[in-house]
Order: structure tokens, then C-alpha cells, then sequence
């Protein structure tokens, strides 16, 4: 390497590694100034945070949000179920099409598909152990029936979604699907109900 000051860059730096000379140049302002400010924030988020626990660390805020969907949710829970016995089946095509779609998610693999029954007890005729009308299916949706298997929808289903897929279930009644399920009238001693 030739060290001659005349054929020196002024810029570069006596030493050098694998051929490589450093520069001797100054980093931009804007960067400087943008390492100082995140470093004072992050001083300043340490000792609010974390040394004088003035605000809330992410689990706490977590919390908080939670009760406050869960007061929301308990409201809309209420007043759901405060308005059971006063509402009738949903004929709009768009929410029958929704619960068909819930329906066939959440309910068929006990139910099938056309509502015939497997584990489940078949939906399409008049023999239901929980009651047959709208408001008896929308009951049995919400609260289900955990003592014969039969999940508690109201944590996992919108009051909305309920009625959509009550709605849905409304319009089985009746229709003759293929090897359904015996009612419950006519259960075989051999094979008793899944339910009971």
C-alpha cells in the first residue's frame, strides 16, 4: 500500500483490512438526531412503563380490553335472551343462506347435513325432546343440552347467528331426507338415543 501523502484521499482512514480502507465521514444529521430521539424515547418508555409501572404493560391492557368486551358482550347475551319468546323465523333469503351456512359448520356433523340426524336427533320431523317450535329450537341453540352432548352455542354463536341457523332448522320441518334418523318417538330398544 502506498502511503504517500500526496496520493492520499484525505477521507480515508490510516487503517485498512482485507484491502479495505474506512471512510472518515460523518453520518448524516437527520440519522443522528433520529438515534438520539429513539433513544430517549426508549428511556423514557423503560421508566414509565417499567420503573415507575405508570402505565399499563401489554397483559394488563390486555385485560382491561377484555372486561370490556365482555361487559358488551353479557349486554347483547341479555338482551338476546330477554327477547326470546317474542321472535319468529327469519324468512329473509340472505339469513336463511347464513344459517344454512352455520348449520352445516357447526350442526351436521352431529345433525347432517339435510338435517336427518346422526348422533344428533333428526330435525326434519315432528318428534323433538327439547320442543318444537321456533323459540324451543332457538333455546336449545343458545343454551344446548350439555348433559346429552350438545354444545352451549351462546359463547361461540351471535345472538344473530342463532337465529339464523333456528331460522334455517325452521324450514326443515317437514322435508323428507334420505335414511333419516328414527324420531324420537320410535327410538329401538337396541339403539337407544344418542341424546338421552
Amino acid at each position: 500500500m502506498n502511503n504517500n501523502s500526496e496520493n492520499k484521499d484525505p477521507l480515508l482512514m490510516e487503517h485498512e483490512a482485507d484491502g479495505i480502507q474506512e471512510l472518515d465521514n460523518l453520518l448524516p444529521r437527520w440519522w443522528v438526531w433520529s438515534f438520539y430521539l429513539t433513544t430517549i424515547f426508549a428511556i423514557g418508555y423503560m421508566l414509565y412503563y417499567h420503573v415507575l409501572m405508570a402505565g399499563d404493560l401489554q397483559i394488563a391492557a390486555y385485560q382491561k380490553e377484555q372486561k370490556i368486551g365482555d361487559a358488551i358482550k353479557g349486554a347483547a347475551m341479555a338482551k338476546f335472551e330477554s327477547t326470546l319468546t317474542g321472535l319468529e323465523p327469519i324468512q329473509d333469503q340472505t339469513v336463511l343462506a347464513q344459517g344454512r351456512q352455520t348449520f352445516g359448520n357447526m350442526c351436521a356433523p352431529c345433525h347432517r347435513a339435510d338435517g336427518g340426524g346422526l348422533v344428533g336427533p333428526n330435525l326434519c320431523d315432528d318428534y323433538w325432546i327439547h320442543g318444537s317450535n321456533y323459540v324451543d329450537s332457538l333455546k336449545t341453540i343458545w343454551n344446548g343440552v350439555p348433559e346429552k352432548g350438545m354444545v352451549t352455542w351462546k359463547g361461540l354463536l351471535k345472538p344473530k347467528e342463532v337465529q339464523a341457523v333456528a331460522s334455517y332448522i325452521y324450514t326443515l320441518r317437514g322435508t323428507k331426507p334420505p335414511g333419516p334418523k328414527p324420531p324420537e318417538n320410535q327410538q329401538q330398544p337396541d339403539k337407544p338415543n344418542a341424546y338421552e
